[in-house]
C-alpha cells in the first residue's frame, strides 16, 4: 500500500521547515506510524555519508534518526553542494554527478523528475507516512516552470500542502498572503492550511491578526509554534545554523565561565564551510568554551580548530586576508593546539595540490604547521572505522587506543612527509587504512575524518588533552563524564515532538494527510 503524505513548504529560507519536519516525523513515530522524510533536492554545504558510502543532505539524515530508520540517499536524491556564488556540485543518488553553473542546472532539472519520482515510490512502499520538504518558496515565480523541489514536487505525488511562515522575522501575514497570492489556482488549491513558526509572546495579542489571516487567505491557521531552544541538525541552510550555534556558544554565561578556567576553542568562520556539527559535541562538552571568529584576531585560544570546506582554496585566500595565517603560524609556537578537519586538512602542510577533477593546476602554500604535501582527491566518501594510533607524542598520547567511528568525504595522497606521525588506523577502508598526521610537538592534529567528536570517550580524551597542555586543574572536573551526543539528540527530538503536539492542531494534520485517528 502507497503511504500517504503531507508536504511542509515555506514563505522563504530558513523558516524552519526542516525543523518542522524532524518534528513531525518523530510525532509520527510517537502515534506508531512507519514514517520517513523526503526532500528531492537539497542544497547544503552540511552533508551526511550513510552506511554505503553514499552522500545526502544532513537534514534528512536528522529526520532519519527522528522517525528511527537508517538515513538512505532515496530520501533526498539530488544535493546541490555550492562551491562559488554561481557554481555547484551536483550529487545525485548519494554520487557526484557534475559541477553545473546555475542557468545550465536550472535547465537540467526537469530530467531530474523521473529519478524523484522512482526514489519517492521505493520510500513510500515501505512506510506508512512521508513527510516531504520543500525549498526555499513556491512563490519564486521565476522558477515555477522548472520547478523540481516545491510546488511541482506536490503535484508529482499529490501532496496537501502546509505552508510555514517566520514571525520571528517580521511581516509574517504579509509572507503568508503574498505566498499565497502568487500561486496559481492549481497550486492554491494544493494548500491545506498554514503554520506560523518562532512565535515570542502572549498568544492573545496574535488572535485576533490570526483570524484576520484566514479570512484574507481562506485556510485555517493549523498552529502557532513557539521559539524554543533546542538542539536539531537543520542545515538545508548551513548559515542560519550556523548563526544559532553561534549565538548559543558565545552567550553570556559562556563569558562567566571561561574566566573560573574553560578551555578555549576558536572555529574560523570560513566561507561556504561545510559539516560545522563537527564540533557541536566538543562545545557541549563541560569546560569548554567553543565559539567562532569571523572577523578580527582569533585572540586567546586554547584550541583552533579550522573546519572544512567545499573550497580549500578559497579557505586559504579567506585565512590570509584576514591575517589568520600569521597568527595561527604565532599561536602554534606558543604551544596552542591546532585541528584540521576536512578538506582543511592539508592546509596544515607546506603546500596543498588538487587532483585533476578539481580544475585546480597551481600548488597552493599552505600554513606550514607540517612539513608535508598533499594531492586532494576528488569525492571519495565512506563511513570510517578506526582507532587513534598508538604511541602518538606527548602530550597527545593521552588520545592513544581511541576507538572512533565518522565518515570522510575527501582523501589524499602525501607526496612528501617529514617526521609527522600517522593519527588514525582506519579498520574498513583498505585503500587508505592511515588517516590523518600529528605534528612530533602532538599539538598540530590533521584529519579526512568528519564526526569524531561524535565519540564520548574520544571526545573525553581529547578534552582531557587540552586539559593537560593548559595545566589548570579548575578546567575539567574529576567526576566529569564523557557527553553522549548522540542520546542528548534523542531527547531533543522527542522534546521538539511534544512541543510541535501542544501547539498544532493535530487531528486537522491527520485529517489532511487522509488518516482518520
Amino acid at each position: 500500500m502507497t503511504a500517504k503524505c503531507i508536504m511542509i513548504q515555506g514563505t522563504g529560507s530558513s523558516v524552519g521547515k526542516s525543523r518542522l519536519v524532524t518534528g513531525l516525523c518523530r510525532l509520527f513515530k510517537q502515534d506508531g506510524f512507519k514514517v520517513a522524510p523526503f526532500k528531492s533536492q537539497n542544497m547544503a554545504l552540511n552533508s551526511y555519508i550513510t552506511r554505503d558510502g553514499l552522500e545526502m543532505g544532513r537534514a534528512q539524515a536528522t529526520q532519519a534518526e527522528a522517525c528511527g530508520i537508517e538515513p538512505s540517499v532515496i530520501m533526498n536524491p539530488v544535493l546541490l553542494k555550492p562551491r562559488s556564488d554561481k557554481n555547484s556540485q551536483v550529487i545525485v543518488r548519494g554520487k557526484p554527478f557534475g559541477n553545473f553553473s546555475a542557468i545550465d542546472y536550472h535547465e537540467y532539472k526537469p530530467k531530474l523528475m523521473q529519478l524523484i519520482k522512482e526514489s519517492y515510490d521505493e520510500l513510500a512502499r515501505d512506510n506508512d507516512i512521508i513527510v516531504i520538504e520543500g525549498a526555499g518558496s513556491p512563490a519564486e515565480i521565476n522558477l515555477r516552470q522548472r520547478d523540481i523541489v516545491n510546488m511541482g514536487m506536490a503535484e508529482l505525488v499529490n501532496a496537501p500542502v502546509v505552508i510555514v511562515g517566520d514571525i520571528d522575522r517580521g511581516g509574517v501575514f504579509a509572507s503568508l498572503a503574498g505566498t499565497m497570492l502568487l500561486l496559481n489556482d492549481n497550486e492554491k488549491a494544493m494548500v491545506k492550511a498554514v503554520i506560523i513558526n518562532k512565535f515570542r509572546g502572549d498568544l492573545k495579542l496574535l488572535e485576533p491578526g490570526l483570524e484576520m489571516l484566514e479570512d484574507i487567505i481562506k485556510r485555517p491557521v493549523l498552529g502557532v509554534v513557539p521559539y524554543v531552544d533546542i538542539y536539531i541538525d537543520e542545515e538545508d541552510s548551513p548559515q542560519s545554523e550556523k548563526e544559532r550555534l553561534m549565538q548559543k556558544y558565545d552567550r553570556s554565561d559562556n563569558a562567566v565561565m571561561a574566566k573560573e578556567g574553560q578551555l578555549k576553542v576558536k572555529v574560523l568562520s570560513l566561507p561556504r564551510i561545510t559539516n560545522f556539527t563537527d564540533f557541536v559535541p566538543l562545545g557541549e562538552f563541560p569546560g569548554i568554551q567553543l565559539s567562532y571568529v569571523s572577523n578580527g584576531p582569533i585572540g586567546d585560544a586554547d584550541m583552533v580548530l579550522i573546519p572544512g570546506s567545499e573550497n580549500p582554496k578559497e579557505s586559504m585566500g579567506f585565512i590570509q586576508s584576514r591575517g589568520w595565517d600569521k597568527e595561527i603560524q604565532a599561536l602554534s609556537k606558543t604551544g596552542v593546539v591546532i585541528l584540521g578537519m576536512g578538506s582543511s586538512y592539508p592546509l596544515l602542510g607546506k603546500t596543498l595540490s588538487f587532483s585533476s577533477g578539481f580544475g585546480i593546476k597551481e600548488n597552493i602554500k599552505g600554513l606550514g604547521l607540517l612539513d608535508v604535501h598533499i594531492e586532494l582527491q576528488q569525492q571519495d566518501s565512506a563511513r570510517v572505522l578506526g582507532k587513534i594510533s598508538d604511541n602518538l607524542p606527548a602530550p597527545a598520547d593521552v588520545l592513544s587506543g581511541s576507538e572512533i567511528e565518522g565518515y570522510r568525504i575527501y582523501s589524499g595522497n602525501i607526496i612528501q612527509k617529514g617526521k609527522e606521525i600517522n593519527f588514525i588506523k582506519t579498520y574498513n577502508c583498505s585503500d587508505n587504512s592511515l588517516d590523518g598526521l600529528i605534528s612530533a610537538t602532538g599539538r598540530t592534529l590533521g584529519t579526512f575524518i568528519h564526526g569524531i567528536f561524535d565519540n564520548p570517550d574520544f571526545t573525553m580524551k581529547f578534552v582531557n588533552f587540552l586539559k593537560n597542555i593548559k595545566h589548570d586543574e579548575s578546567v575539567i572536573t574529576t567526576n566529569a563524564k564523557p557527553f553522549n551526543f548522540n542520546k542528548f539528540k534523542e531527547a531533543e527530538y522527542g522534546r521538539w515532538a511534544d512541543i510541535v503536539r501542544a501547539n498544532i492542531d493535530i487531528k486537522k494534520l491527520y485529517e489532511i494527510i487522509g488518516i482518520e485517528i
